[in-house]
């Protein structure tokens, strides 16, 4: 009798217990589809590869609002972060609401929604309500690349891999900054992401940077990890869905005006 009591407690929990853990481990590892939000600090990788004299000089030319103030010592860090001037002497396009561009745009502490379409794979950004395409109908980039007009967003190519989403893309305007530390990038920069779905809940991003006239080896980003952001997170007032997080230029410049530009010593 004793035993039969124990089992008819412990068979219950047995099943609670595997429900639960079969419930965790069920997702397709090639579905991406979902909102996202990412983790930790907004560069690519604290180790930068050397730059070539010209990368140099654009990385100086560059003046970022981001980081601890310019001249502050380093504590182990990379350079770029010890950088940061007020935004009304920086030169960061983002301030005037252009766009951040990719990867930039990654960096920003806003999710964003990968939508899975025939042909090819949709990313939705929360701030500036950017739409990326990301092409999976087999396409491949001329042959000669320079009749492609510059972009913001790139001209990208994606395949699987296994269980790996691989990203190429190319043809990015040089006037963004790869993130919000100023490091620069050329108009032959080449791109690779891949993603990982490495549970339900988590998705794992690395990037590549290629360009030789920036950088003298390739710039491997560390493991940026997105953990999947659930619909409770985005309602508000009973409404479902991104808030609108647009840069307005008619907000902004009145913002610069009235704050920021006073606040950094400058005067209209």
């Amino acid at each position: 009798m004793r035993n039969r009591f124990l089992n008819l407690i412990v068979a219950p929990v047995a099943i609670v217990v595997l429900s639960s853990i079969a419930f965790a481990q069920k997702f397709d590892p090639h579905d991406l589809t979902g909102v996202w939000q990412r983790e930790g600090d907004r560069g690519i990788n604290p180790i930068v590869p050397e730059m070539t004299p010209e990368g140099l000089k654009r990385f100086n030319a560059n003046k970022p609002s981001y980081g601890r103030p310019l001249g502050s010592p380093l504590n182990g860090e990379h350079i770029g972060r010890v950088r940061a001037v007020p935004p009304a002497q920086g030169n960061s396009l983002v301030g005037d609401c252009n766009p951040p561009g990719i990867p930039r745009l990654y960096f920003e502490p806003e999710p964003v929604e990968f939508i899975q379409a025939p042909g090819r794979l949709l990313q939705f950004f929360s701030w500036t309500r950017a739409l990326r395409e990301i092409w999976t109908d087999r396409r491949t980039f001329p042959e000669d690349v320079d009749v492609l007009m510059p972009t913001w967003y790139g001209y990208n190519i994606g395949r699987w891999e296994g269980e790996t989403f691989l990203v190429d893309s190319l043809g990015y305007d040089e006037r963004s900054w790869l993130d919000h530390f100023g490091y620069p990038h050329s108009a032959e920069m080449r791109m690779e992401e891949r993603f990982r779905r490495v549970s339900a809940d988590t998705l794992e991003m690395v990037l590549t940077i290629n360009d030789p006239a920036i950088y003298k080896t390739p710039w491997v980003s560390q493991k940026h990890v997105f953990k999947r952001v659930p619909k409770e997170q985005l309602t508000l007032n009973a409404w479902y869905g991104f808030l609108e997080g647009i840069c307005a230029p008619i907000d902004e410049g009145d913002f610069n005006k009235r704050v920021r530009d006073p606040a950094g010593g400058v005067t209209h």
